[in-house]
This record gives structure tokens, C-alpha cells and sequence, in this order.
């Protein structure tokens, strides 16, 4: 489903050189260097863009949060309490291949950045699926990455212990290496001022359970991001990006796609074609791109991997 196909009663759309219109006089402090550290495996972003779209989604992101910040005085004020409020959390989605961990790096850099001594954290839902044991176990192992693959409840106590200000917090650390969980690794966080989860299916609904009222991941945030593109597109991108690994990350003895990395070019693309089509297609089709609409704002790539359309939801 393409952007386009969206109900515009409920989206305000905005061309590229509309929404840099957007930015004012907010400085800039990334360096090339540091941009290229920033972005991910065959993902290529510009000063210019960075400038064109983050900076602009940026600002608006810092209205949203000291506009949550005077909200909490207030409410504390009411209430007599001297509580600290919890967090303000922006989840990010989007298919495989599309780029999410490059934005989500992005925004916590110039978040940081611009925000001072506010504190901001990232996480990935990698880190809550299941190990590759229990995977094997449910028999699901074909289906890493959807839904069922997460350990809900694990990452719904995290959220939930992150918006009550709980201290340091502990998050499970996922090797793309090994393709699993790192036994006795955690990444610990300890009550920021702001969070970014950034995940494949982090704006799901239709997690089954026994509640009448079940609470869902994305009940936890105060803001949410969909990174779009054209379904042909990614396959293409992620086509390329497991040529890249096959040259790279698969070498390494301790990969767990090591097998892949003896495959000559047409074996490669037919393997990354298969792979796509019967797991990461039909997630993105069943699983991820039905939650778009759930979205706050949504980014629609090009095939350069250029930010070429935004979407911000009117109500």
C-alpha cells in the first residue's frame, strides 16, 4: 500500500521542499563523518536531507515534548505530587531493509544534541525475540520477526517499568551476528527523558490475549513514525544489503549466515529473493504495513533511499 493510497482526511500531506520550509533556525552540529557512522548498510544520507526532513520532524518532535513537559508540571501541580512524570516515547516502524535504525539513530542524535542535558535513549525490539531455541521449539522459526516471534510480555513489563521511571532498566542485547540473543547481555536504561523503540511490528493490535481491555505497545507512546516505501523497492534493498553481508558480515566464522557467504552472485540473489518472498514480504503484507495508518507521521522513501513525500496525521 503506498502512501498515496491513505484516507487525506486523516493525513496532511507535505512535498520535500514544503516541509524544509518547516525547519527555522535551529543549528546543525553533524558532520559527514559522523553521518556516515550514523547510517546503516547500503543507506546512504545526505548533509542536505538530514537538513530537508529530520531537522523540520525534529522540531516538531520538540514541541510535542516540552508541550508534555508543561503538561506535567500542571498535572503534578493538581495533584499535589512530586512524582517525576514519565518519559516521553517515540516508536518507529517499518519494513525490514527500510532504514529504520538509520532514522532512529539520526533523531537520537540531534534530539540530544538540540535538547541539551536531556537524556535520550534507544532500543531496538530485536532485543525481545524470542532466542532461537525457544524460536525452534514453537516451531516458528520461518516466522522470526512477526508478531508471535516477540516475547510480549517481556517487552511490555520494559515499557512499562520505563514509563513508571523505574532505574535502570534492563533490555535484551540481539547479535545480528549470531542471529540471537546474547546469553547474560543487557543494555540498561535508566529513566530518560526521552525514548526511541524502533521495531517491526510496534505499532500492532491484534496481539491475542485473556484482558478486556489488552494494553498494546504503541499505548505506551506519545508519538509514532512509519518509514514507507514501495514494496518492489525494498525488496530491491534488501536484495542488495545481503550482497553486501554475503561479502562482509557472512565471512565472519561465528556468523550464523557463514553458509551464505560461499554462494556465487546468482545464488545469492536467488537466495536473498527466497528469503524475501517467503518471510519479510509476508510479514510486511500481513503484519506491518496494516499498522501505517496507526502512525503519527509517516516518511515515504524513494528508491535512492531519498525521503521524497511526509505524511502528518491532522487529528
Amino acid at each position: 500500500m503506498s502512501s498515496t493510497d491513505l484516507n487525506f482526511s486523516a493525513y496532511k500531506h507535505f512535498s520535500i521542499s514544503e516541509w524544509r520550509t518547516l525547519r527555522h533556525d535551529m543549528p546543525l552540529n553533524v558532520s559527514n563523518d559522523e553521518l556516515r557512522q550514523l547510517g546503516g548498510i547500503n543507506e546512504p544520507v545526505s548533509i542536505e536531507e538530514v537538513k530537508d526532513v529530520y531537522v523540520p520532524l525534529a522540531e516538531y518532535l520538540r514541541i510535542h515534548f516540552n508541550h508534555l513537559q508543561s503538561l506535567k508540571k500542571e498535572r503534578a501541580s493538581f495533584f499535589n505530587s512530586k512524582e517525576q512524570e514519565p518519559p516521553f516515547i517515540i516508536g518507529l516502524a517499518g519494513s525490514v531493509a527500510v532504514g529504520k535504525s538509520t532514522t532512529a539513530r539520526i533523531l537520537q542524535r540531534i534530539l540530544s544534541h538540540w535538547l541539551g542535558n536531556i537524556s535520550v535513549d534507544l532500543v531496538t525490539t530485536d532485543g525481545f525475540l524470542y532466542p532461537n531455541e525457544t524460536l525452534l521449539d514453537k516451531g516458528i522459526m520461518n516466522k522470526k520477526g512477526f508478531p508471535e516471534s516477540y516475547d510480549r510480555n517481556a517487552l511490555m513489563t520494559f515499557l512499562h517499568d520505563i514509563k513508571n521511571r523505574r532505574p535502570n532498566v534492563k533490555c535484551p542485547v540481539y547479535s545480528h551476528l549470531t542471529y540471537s540473543i546474547l546469553p547474560d547481555e543487557w543494555q540498561v536504561i535508566d529513566r530518560p527523558e526521552i525514548l526511541i523503540v524502533e521495531g517491526l511490528n510496534v505499532l500492532q493490535t491484534n496481539f491475542t490475549g485473556t484482558d478486556e481491555t489488552p494494553v498494546v505497545i504503541s499505548d505506551y507512546f506519545d508519538f509514532s513514525i512509519y518509514l514507507d516505501a514501495d514494496v518492489e523497492v525494498i525488496e530491491n534493498w534488501y536484495i542488495e544489503r545481503f550482497l553486501k553481508l554475503k561479502e562482509t558480515a557472512f565471512t565472519n566464522p561465528l556468523s550464523y549466515f557463514k553458509n551464505y557467504a560461499h554462494l556465487n552472485h546468482e545464488e545469492a540473489i536467488s537466495t536473498a529473493k527466497k528469503i524475501w518472498t517467503e518471510i519479510n514480504h509476508k510479514n510486511l503484507h500481513e503484519n506491518i504495513a496494516p499498522t501505517k495508518v496507526r502512525a503519527d507521521l509517516i516518511f515515504h522513501k524513494s528508491k535512492d533511499h531519498r525521503i521524497d513525500e511526509v505524511l502528518l496525521r491532522n487529528t
